[in-house]
């Protein structure tokens, strides 16, 4: 099964720690628990939007 990878968007993790208010260190944390799948490319870490939008939502469902 082919996936189109055109659709996808790759951020990097400041881009990731702007986004969810925390800081670089904890978004790497969270990539090396395997909470937030990440792929690397060279010694830098991408991380698909759609994985920061699947736990923004869980915490937001933690919460409420």
């Amino acid at each position: 099964m082919a996936h189109d990878l055109s659709d996808v968007r790759f951020l990097t993790v400041a881009e990731v720690a702007d986004m969810m208010r925390v800081s670089r260190m904890t978004v790497y944390r969270m990539v090396h628990s395997g909470e937030l799948p990440a792929i690397r490319f060279g010694r830098s870490f991408r991380v698909p939007e759609s994985a920061v939008a699947a736990v923004l939502q869980i915490g937001v469902a933690d919460v409420g």
